[in-house]
């Protein structure tokens, strides 16, 4: 085949993609005669589209399915999306705002029937953009978290838990996201650092004249104040305890209590107590009985409770309510601070501690397997150092919120009696039929069920389990076969509430492990260390990416630098890096194709060239597979990249390159032409396209034999002895074009060459290549020190290089002292710096070793430029 004399992507990408998706060979099915491979991608949300940290996950992922598709397990790479409750909704009610319709003014059915409609015009976008990366999923398995059977999962789960005692309904003290109007678990809510004001408050002690200094940030919450507390053994306050004072603005009496969570130092060591909006207040609030008064509306405007300031958005209100207590004296000062602030995740607003009537997951005792096992290494976290991370936040496991306020999501299966007593169950029916041991005449219409929906986490913690309708068919062939799953690819920030959940509810519903590893990735950040965003707009478009440089490009230029759990700096000049290795391997194969051939055997230095080169193939192989087995993703493809490089064109090429316009022999042809089958192997789960397109450009094959189903080498024995004679013939070589270089001296130009050496066989046996890649006349063995001559040492053997009829002794000795000038110049800024006491005294003992390394440095070269120059006078 004609090959082109560049490479092209565009052209190849799609068209190999297509194939692969008309052959089939992304489709999975269990084969008991097949070890399995499983893989289950982190659902992305049906809002999402394609972004840097999913092209790095999911490059990740590709790598590692189609190496195990490659080593002839049944490899099942699983892909679906997550319905993403609070985001979806969000879209959902801007696009209905954009259409003048308001969610109120809608059911709950007709805001699904155009939450749906959504979802089915935009939520598989990202799943699109995924095949354009190359990703081998098994497009016919995709799930959806809100398809009919994993609904019924869900459902099924949340039945049994609360069954079994795991779940409960309550009023607690909840992250309320008022643009939201929800409740969100603490993994939801991103802490920032934020500049704020600190009011220094002045509360008047009732029927005195004295009065209590309390600082807040959040004057707003005064409305709602029910005590004053100070610490038991603090003297400036013990004898106003069982006072009362007078809450400003509201102008009511409360109590002044005492308990020991105050913190003396803190502040001015006195607190308000609002039970209703402060996590702290709350629980003191309930050890002291106090009341709570809820000053708050669901969407974040002060409540009538609040008695002032009613309907006014709080952050309004923290402004007028400020300023009517300077007017009121009542401000002492105003300190700004910087303190941290909880935000939604999703919505991105500012969130209220709020008591609200929620439902929990009990989560101390179902937790217990899914902390052990990781402890005990069952399952790997990669790299190990988040095992502190997991431990820390499994023993200081909280129950799990898992009710939100939306309308779209699984529904929660509880339904009301008109006693406001409720049933649980999975259907109206079973709902009904339970209902009546309570109200025998009850009536379906009378039952109403829970408004609220699940977290969306209480449906993506079955994911492994329910892709393949193991909740709802538990014996299924699909589920018996690959479950547990291999492999998870996912990012360290959800850890707990998305992975530790998982092995939570693998335990709880298979009695086993759902992943064996959990290989975290990085955070994809910009050159300044910011994490990319749309925000910040130093995110690039994915897709314009590989429109520029090629999936395989992009895939590739990520990898570089992406070791496990560590960020990746990115810059486009990865992609550029990536890129420039496509061309390399293009016109590598461009080259071997290129040449003529002739029907003979190989000459001895190409038979020694090919037996390197065989050698130092599985020489790396086995440390590519070392890499591989610790999840060093990275330092493999580096592995790869460096053996096609550096080994396979700079040295091997070179070694058996016929002389312009000469035909290579058939022998080493095949040769070269069956390492670089190799190659593609091994570089097939990185660079999938230009892999399977040369593979067809090598030799023509039948339809069915393609890269991605052909067999992974394995590493064989390998011959230790002729690595380390070529090792030495190529440091000969580097050594001997870098005298070149220094010397001025033609590349071409031939040079004698004599070794002294105790072991002449090592440079006897590749002694043709030695002379071809040195451009060498001929090779001496020698006894004696060669006079007049460039040398280096490697090990114990000593080169010698006779260059008189080869250099202008003029031009040398022009040369030699313009180095001289320059060193003994160089020399004197370091005595200088020597010679000063304050410098050697006071410099870090680091920097004054390494001023006197120079100088030793220095001292050494001065001495063998003069005696170079000694030689030419």
């Amino acid at each position: 085949m004609e090959m082109n004399k560049t490479y092209n992507p565009l052209e190849v990408e799609d068209k190999w993609y297509q194939y692969w998706m008309d052959k089939k060979y992304f489709a999975s099915k269990p084969n008991p005669d097949k070890e399995p491979y499983t893989i289950v991608i982190p659902p992305p949300n049906v809002t999402g589209v394609l972004h840097m940290g999913h092209m790095l996950n999911n490059t990740i992922q590709d790598v590692l399915i189609r190496r195990a598709r490659m080593q002839g397990k049944e490899a099942c790479w699983v892909p679906g999306t997550d319905h993403a409750s609070i985001a979806t909704e969000a879209k959902v009610v801007k696009m209905l705002a954009e259409m003048g319709i308001s969610k109120k003014d809608l059911t709950r059915e007709e805001f699904l029937n155009y939450a749906w409609e959504w979802k089915e015009k935009y939520g598989g976008i990202i799943l699109e953009q995924l095949k354009k990366l190359g990703a081998s999923c098994d497009w016919d398995r995709t799930r959806f978290t809100m398809e009919e059977e994993l609904s019924k999962a869900v459902i099924k789960v949340f039945v049994d838990l609360y069954k079994k005692g795991y779940i409960y309904r309550g009023a607690r003290m909840v992250n309320w996201d008022p643009q939201g109007k929800t409740a969100l678990s603490d993994e939801e809510v991103i802490h920032k650092e934020v500049q704020s004001k600190l009011y220094y408050v002045k509360y008047k002690i009732k029927d005195t004249d004295e009065w209590l200094t309390i600082a807040t940030t959040r004057p707003e919450t005064i409305l709602g104040d029910t005590a004053v507390c100070v610490n038991p053994n603090d003297d400036r306050y013990k004898h106003l305890v069982g006072k009362q004072v007078i809450v400003p603005i509201a102008e009511r009496a409360v109590n002044i209590i005492a308990d020991e969570y105050v913190d003396m130092e803190f502040g001015t060591g006195c607190l308000k107590i609002t039970p209703a909006h402060d996590i702290n207040d709350y629980e003191i609030g309930l050890k002291h009985n106090l009341e709570t008064i809820d000053t708050l509306n669901d969407d974040g405007t002060l409540s009538e409770a609040a008695g002032h300031y009613i309907g006014e958005d709080r952050f309004v209100v923290r402004k007028k309510i400020a300023k009517e207590l300077e007017e009121k004296g009542q401000i002492e000062k105003i300190d700004e601070i910087t303190n941290n602030v909880g935000f939604s995740e999703r919505t991105d607003a500012v969130i209220e501690p709020r008591i609200s009537t929620q439902w929990f997951i009990k989560m101390k005792e179902i937790s217990k397997p899914a902390y052990e096992n990781v402890m005990n290494d069952n399952i790997q976290l990669v790299p190990p150092k988040f095992k502190n991370t997991y431990r820390h936040w499994m023993e200081n496991v909280k129950d799990w919120c898992i009710s939100r306020q939306l309308w779209w999501g699984h529904q929660i299966p509880a339904f009301y009696l008109p006693d406001g007593s409720y049933v649980v169950a999975e259907t109206a029916e079973e709902a009904l039929e339970l209902a009546k041991e309570k109200q025998a005449d009850i009536t379906a219409d009378q039952l109403v069920q829970d408004e609220d929906v699940l977290d969306t986490w209480a449906s993506s913690w079955l994911w492994p389990i329910s892709v393949f309708d193991g909740i709802t068919k538990p014996d299924n062939e699909d589920i018996n076969y690959y479950y547990p799953t291999n492999d998870l690819v996912t990012a360290p920030e959800i850890l707990f509430f998305w992975v530790a959940r998982m092995i939570i509810a693998g335990y709880e519903y298979r009695g086993e492990m759902p992943f064996k590893n959990v290989y975290l990735t990085g955070i994809v950040r910009d050159k300044q260390r910011r994490k990319m965003s749309k925000q910040l707009g130093n995110s690039p478009d994915p897709l314009d990416l590989i429109k520029q440089y090629g999936a395989d490009g992009i895939r590739t230029g990520m990898l570089f630098s992406s070791p496990a759990g560590n960020d990746l700096l990115f810059d486009e000049k990865l992609c550029q890096q990536g890129s420039q290795f496509l061309n390399k391997i293009w016109n590598a194969l461009r080259l071997v194709k290129g040449w003529e051939v002739k029907d003979e055997d190989a000459s001895e230095a190409n038979k020694k060239s090919i037996e390197w080169f065989e050698a130092r193939f599985n020489q790396v192989l086995a440390e590519i597979e070392d890499h591989y087995s610790k999840f060093r993703i990275s330092d493999a493809l580096m592995g790869i990249y460096k053996l096609f490089w550096n080994d396979f064109c700079d040295w091997y090429l070179e070694m058996i390159k016929p002389a312009y316009q000469q035909p290579v022999d058939k022998v080493t042809l095949e040769a070269t032409l069956a390492f670089f089958e190799k190659l593609m192997k091994v570089l097939h789960p990185f660079m999938p396209f230009i892999s399977e397109e040369l593979w067809h450009i090598i030799k023509e094959r039948d339809a069915d034999d393609c890269l991605i189903v052909a067999a992974y080498p394995e590493v064989v024995a390998y011959d230790k002895q002729i690595l380390a004679e070529a090792n030495a013939v190529f440091e000969a070589v580097t050594k001997i074009r870098s005298i070149r270089s220094e010397k001025q001296i033609a590349k071409h130009a031939p040079l004698e060459l004599f070794i002294k050496t105790a072991e002449p066989k090592i440079y006897n046996e590749f002694g043709d290549v030695l002379i071809k890649l040195g451009s060498l006349s001929q090779i001496n063995f020698t006894e004696n020190v060669v006079e007049d001559a460039a040398s280096f040492v490697y090990k114990a053997d000593e080169f010698y290089i006779p260059l008189a009829d080869q250099i202008d002794p003029e031009q040398e000795r022009e040369k030699l002292q313009k180095e001289l000038e320059y060193t003994e110049g160089l020399l004197k800024i370091v005595d200088k710096k020597l010679s000063n006491e304050r410098f050697v005294n006071n410099a870090p003992e680091a920097v004054v070793g390494k001023e006197k390394q120079k100088k030793a440095d220095a001292e050494s070269k001065i001495t063998s430029i003069k005696a170079a120059l000694a030689k030419l006078n």
